[in-house]
């Protein structure tokens, strides 16, 4: 589970930007959560090469979006994540 990295609704010359704009989404994010790794056909799971804390890239348009309470998160498998940000 990935916590998206807010936008900035200001631009850096100091334009605000309203909700009308279409923004591009970003595709970064810090994991909250993670499972246990993927079933595979051999009845093992695969290790999960990420971890709670870490800061990654993952597909624009990958996962799911989920709201809980006030915050969104994406539900992202490990196979749409691109890279992990150090």
């Amino acid at each position: 589970m990935v916590k998206p990295k807010k936008e900035k609704e200001i631009t850096a010359s100091g334009i605000v930007l309203p909700d009308t704009v279409d923004k591009e989404k970003k595709a970064e994010g810090e994991i909250v959560a993670v499972g246990p790794g993927k079933m595979l056909d051999n009845g093992t799971r695969a290790a999960m090469e990420v971890k709670v804390g870490q800061t990654v890239l993952y597909k624009k348009w990958g996962g799911d979006e989920i709201k809980v309470g006030d915050e969104e998160y994406k539900i992202v498998s490990q196979e749409d994540i691109l890279a992990v940000l150090e």
